[in-house]
């Protein structure tokens, strides 16, 4: 038995899964109703209680690190004696200490070595060739020799095998450089006795465990992306497209230097581990036997996608373990310095056949294909796609004969792509599909409505969504000066899109000198390509085979709104040439330019754009927000108060901005029918971005978000109109055919793609140095699956890891740890009583015991019958309990002993307690941070209302019990709502403000800690200094996930790394107003001044342009790349940097 846990942090989750196993070794060998000696540090074996109790002084106190035998529990000695209470020497204890933690060693290295041997036993040998007459790979057999080699003569606790494999799961885990792991073992070599087995450097260590990793192949590319030299042209010397030389150096000396070299890591092999572990072969398999089937979407098991391709494929969706893949590329700087240009573009491949928690999570994900820089291969994508492709169609149609260990048997494993998730260039290149110029929007294909401005392209025309007798459909003066009788564009299918690409020219691929660019035919569309995809059997019936990425949308978007909101140079939409196009459509009139003489006009200001007054007061707004802990980054560094701007904005910023944060933000400031539609807008993304999905409310957001695009129609000018706005309309058809947004944006891509920077240390190679980065990485990912007593990616703590007592009573079973430190405090006879009888209000157990009492006291003929109860009852209850208890203490249950006990009057305080994985701190504590923490609301009665009660936490205080039994209340300022509720606290829409100058409840101001959800609040620019607008916290690192009745968790609560802020549920619907706009106009701000000649030389809207110059005209990408926080340069319209804090 592994024992190593004894030396573990106390509340990690390896010690607390050690006190249940060794809690079932107790049960096991004494009995479950047996008293047993408690071996805590406070008891040291001296007291004997029952196994609840013992169990709970382990968790609290720590086991005694010197108790390594447990022979009061059960445990053998050293001579195979059973000892129940007697006492060895001290010679033979420390024998039997000995051999017990030599035997119990268990790193978990000898479980991997045992599942990769059965995987060869079974005559898998994955295309290894150096085989032993048992079929047992070279390598296999090398670590198999090391696990039996002691590191030292004399060390029984380490192999030479353990100790290599945890070395480097030290270095890949804490980023140290080669140089530091050289050090290290030099050290450690001349500290060893003599006859050590230690690798010299870090460089023999990694030979050692180079074959357990999955290795990857260099396949040379042509330099101008034509062709790679690969199967048929592997032997050429020359492109076979372009004719260029295959080499950068081949001067006959040394040795010949490739132009580039694409580094490709095989898939089927990666498919196989995934079930060479039973970690992971069990996970593998969860959409088939733990997902509830319902009319919420929570996997992507549960979209339309993956039924249609289930009952379109039936063969491959008998067989639950084959594996869809979603595909995934973005090029990245792996410098880091963006005056330095160069892209690397990667191609991720994520299995989504886990659990919501693992699913698109890092240790799951494959890189697959390194392309090299330094220039991005654009459309050339798919020359460097072909080993892949090849792959994939032998894994569809042939599959590959995979073990899995969980049933021990061979199966024939099959392997699919679903949908692939980039932004929206990379969409294009790997579609085919340009996503610029008038037919930008790939969901609406042909049929996209575009209008050429003066300077760009718009995409409006959102009434084609609308019902057919919808008026605004014909309301000319509000939108651009037309009826709209069109129908919304239809889906095509993928036969439809076959035959658009059978109209397609032949194109030679490659950026040579000579593969000029042609003239573009009418027919071809935006068309430029047939995408190598299509060579899949699939593909063309996949429902959804390209996503649009949530992530980016709402960056651009974002940026567009307080872009124009702050009027910032060059962020703007309303510009001169915007108010130009307006005169062009001859409509809003009230926005026109007013003349003032020659060369002068005077803009109007718009409705839609805030005063510097009002910029000044929204900066310090955005300054005094402060969010909860892991909610979102410290937004107040992008406020530029001197610009009146916001700047460096990270996408999960513009996240958080764009659902939570604008719509409060702008309620002091700009017209109302402005403040509505964005909220509308941020609402509508906080929905599309939830955790689960429900499928009759995607239904009706199909129709909201068409209204809501219609209303911005109606305020914003045309130039705001740049295809990221236009393509939110499809995102809701999208989440009906590929389900939750969490497995299809770019965010986990993101933070992926920020680990390969990172690992970029030699600059002069930076593919290679990411290549031999990642399958070490790789290798020691699965390796920390098995490893033990040492802290991994897989078991190390959450950051905010609560522990939960096992106890008959809940009250005494809260799922708390404070933090912070420990305070103690007397309390008075009256507050004594005023918690103790807190407490025996909020037990269940008690209930009956008061009723009782009541009746008592009812016969008795009480008169004052309520005061009497509240007085009388912790007395009588006392002496109850103890009564029964002392004629019969196995009939009375111990923690309601402990209960009627009353707490002791010196309670310890805490500034802080993590409550279910959720951080709580009292306000003195929250004024001297960065983060909000001490917010809070319950749900509870005031008269006959149930209503919510809002308010902050002011002590947290925790009361001990005999047989130390605790109980972790909340002491909190309720805000004072008043009698009248409506003037404390109001709602417009789903804004909720509480004034917070006034407390109640003051006498009953006690929660229990579990009682408590987390709120924030932030500033209510409308309703002045004494209101706050109530934000409510769904925390990302939890998932709500059905399971299936015979699942064996206790809870459904299940916690995951990094994730992105979003909503749990769409638990409130979205409204859209229909209201008019009254004026477009602020009359409280004069005209500005502008310069005439600043609109001159540029065309009128409407002026025809060639198909092929359409690229140039149109600047929509150019506001996509011009990205604050990225400092992107892009390259060949394609590449631009990660985004950093993804994550």
């Amino acid at each position: 038995m592994d024992k190593r846990w004894m030396q573990a942090r106390k509340f990690s989750e390896a010690y607390v899964d050690g006190v249940n196993r060794f809690m079932q070794f107790v049960e096991s060998c004494m009995g479950k109703e047996s008293h047993v000696r408690c071996p805590c540090t406070r008891c040291l074996n001296l007291i004997n209680t029952d196994q609840t109790t013992v169990k709970n002084h382990i968790k609290l106190n720590g086991i005694d690190p010197g108790y390594v035998t447990w022979f009061h529990h059960g445990e053998k000695s050293a001579n195979n004696r059973y000892c129940e209470q007697s006492v060895v020497d001290d010679e033979t204890d420390e024998e039997a200490s000995d051999e017990t933690e030599a035997e119990d060693e268990d790193d978990g290295v000898n479980d991997m070595l045992f599942d990769l041997q059965e995987q060869y036993n079974q005559g898998d040998t994955n295309g290894v060739d150096n085989t032993n007459d048992g079929g047992i790979p070279a390598y296999l057999e090398d670590l198999m020799n090391g696990a039996r080699t002691e590191l030292y003569p004399g060390c029984k606790k380490i192999s030479r095998t353990s100790f290599i494999i945890q070395l480097l799961h030290l270095k890949v885990y804490n980023k140290l450089s080669n140089k530091t792991v050289d050090m290290m073992l030099k050290l450690m070599k001349s500290s060893f006795p003599d006859g050590e087995t230690l690798p010299g450097t870090y460089y023999e260590a990694k030979k050692i465990l180079r074959d357990l990793g999955l290795g990857y192949e260099c396949i040379h590319a042509c330099k101008f992306d034509c062709a790679l030299f690969w199967k048929e042209t592997e032997k050429l010397e020359s492109c076979p497209v372009c004719r260029t030389s295959r080499w950068k150096v081949n001067d006959g000396v040394g040795k010949k230097i490739p132009h580039k070299i694409l580094r490709y890591f095989p898939l089927k092999p990666r498919l196989q581990r995934l079930f060479m572990s039973e970690k992971t072969s069990k996970k593998m398999v969860w959409h088939k036997e733990k997902r509830i089937d319902d009319d919420y979407m929570r996997h992507p098991a549960d979209s339309a996608a993956w039924k249609d391709f289930d009952r379109d494929y039936p063969q491959f969706a008998a067989e639950p373990r084959n594996v869809r893949l979603a595909l995934a590329t973005d090029g990245f700087n792996p410098f880091g310095d963006m005056s330095t240009s160069y892209s690397m573009w990667p191609v991720i491949l994520a299995p989504l056949n886990l659990p919501p928690w693992d699913c698109m999570k890092d240790p799951f994900l494959f890189l697959s294909l390194l392309i090299p820089g330094k220039n991005s291969p654009g459309k050339d994508i798919d020359v460097y796609l072909r080993p892949l492709v090849d792959e994939l169609k032998e894994l569809f149609i042939d599959g590959a004969d995979t073990y899995d260990v969980s049933v021990k048997k061979t199966f024939k494993l099959h392997a699919s792509i679903l949908w692939t998730i980039n932004d929206f260039p990379a969409y294009g290149d790997l579609s085919g599909w340009i996503t610029k110029g008038y037919l930008a929007c790939p969901s609406c294909n042909e049929r996209t409505y575009s209008v050429k401005l003066r300077n760009k392209i718009c995409y409006m025309g959102h009434r084609r969504s609308l019902p057919r007798d919808h008026p605004w459909r014909k309301d000319k003066k509000k939108f651009n000066g037309k009826k709209e009788d069109a129908e919304p564009p239809i889906s095509l299918t993928g036969d439809d899109i076959l035959l658009q690409l059978d109209r397609l020219q032949t194109r030679i691929p490659g950026k040579h000198v000579s593969n000029k660019k042609r003239k573009r035919g009418p027919e071809e569309l935006n068309w430029t390509k047939r995408s190598i995809l299509f060579e899949l059997p699939y593909w063309s019936k996949l429902k959804l085979r390209h996503n649009l990425d949530v992530m980016h949308i709402e960056k651009n978007i974002c940026e567009s709104i307080l872009g124009t909101l702050m009027n910032v140079d060059g962020k703007t939409k309303d510009t001169m040439k915007a108010r130009l196009d307006l005169e062009d459509m001859n409509t809003r009139k009230e926005l026109h330019l007013i003349k003032k003489g020659n060369e002068k006009y005077a803009m109007p200001a718009a409705s839609y754009v805030m005063t510097k007054k009002e910029r000044q007061e929204f900066c310090e707004f955005i300054r005094s927000v402060k969010f909860p802990d892991g909610y979102a980054s410290n937004i107040s560094r992008c406020v530029m108060s001197s610009d009146q701007k916001l700047s460096g904005m990270k996408s999960h910023d513009c996240h958080v901005i764009l659902q939570r944060i604008l719509p409060v933000g702008i309620r002091g400031s700009v017209t109302k029918e402005v403040r509505e539609v964005l909220t509308e807008l941020g609402h509508f993304f906080q929905h599309i971005c939830c955790k689960k999905l429900n499928k009759t409310e995607l239904e009706k957001m199909k129709g909201d978000i068409a209204l809501i695009l219609c209303k911005l129609e109606k305020i914003y000018p045309p130039a705001f109109f740049d295809v990221m706005v236009h393509l939110s309309i499809h995102l809701p058809d999208e989440a009906i055919l590929g389900g939750p947004i969490q497995f299809r944006w770019m965010y986990p891509i993101e933070r992926f793609l920020c680990g390969l920077k990172q690992s970029v240390r030699n600059k002069a190679r930076p593919e290679g140095s990411v290549a031999e980065a990642y399958i070490a990485k790789e290798c020691l990912t699965f390796c920390s699956m098995y490893l033990n007593g040492i802290e991994t990616r897989f078991n190390r703590d959450d950051r905010n890891n609560d522990i939960e007592l096992d106890d008959s009573l809940p009250i005494f079973s809260q799922k708390c740890r404070p933090v912070g430190s420990t305070t103690y405090m007397n309390l008075s006879v009256e507050e004594l009583k005023a918690l103790t009888w807190f407490v025996f209000q909020n037990c269940e157990e008690v209930k009956p015991f008061l009723e009782m009492h009541k009746e008592k006291l009812a016969v008795d003929g009480c008169m004052n019958l309520e005061r009497e109860h509240k007085e009388k009852f912790p007395e009588w209850f006392k002496k109850h309990i103890i009564g029964l208890h002392n004629n019969d203490p196995s009939g009375v249950n111990e923690s309601l002993y402990s209960l009627a006990c009353a707490p002791n009057r010196c309670v310890k305080k805490f500034s802080g307690c993590i409550v279910n994985g959720v951080r709580f701190l009292t306000t003195d504590r929250d004024s001297r941070r960065k983060t909000q923490n001490s917010g809070v609301v319950v749900d509870g009665n005031h008269g006959d209302d149930m209503i919510s009660f809002y308010g902050v936490i002011d002590e947290i205080i925790q009361l001990d019990y005999v047989r130390d039994r605790q109980v972790i209340l909340f002491k909190c300022d309720w805000f004072d709502l008043g009698r009248k509720k409506l003037t404390r606290i109001k709602k417009e829409g789903n804004i909720v403000s509480v004034r917070v100058d006034g407390k109640w409840y003051e006498e009953d101001s006690y929660i229990l800690a579990d009682q408590a959800r987390q709120v924030f609040y932030i500033n209510d620019p409308k309703l002045g200094r004494d209101w706050r607008v109530v934000i409510p916290v769904s925390h990302r690192h939890v998932y709500d996930v059905s399971e299936m009745i015979n699942e064996e968790v206790d809870d459904d609560v299940l916690f995951v790394e990094n994730g992105v802020y979003q909503e749990n549920d769409t638990n409130d619907a979205l409204e859209v107003n229909l209201d008019e706009i009254p004026s477009l106009r602020r009359n409280d701000l004069d005209p500005e001044d502008v310069d005439a000649s600043l609109g001159q030389g540029l065309s009128r809207m409407g002026d025809v342009a060639d198909i092929d110059d359409v690229d140039d005209l149109d600047d929509t990408m150019v506001d996509y790349y011009s990205s604050d926080d990225e400092g992107s340069q892009k390259s060949n319209n394609s590449d631009y940097d990660i985004d950093s804090d993804a994550s």
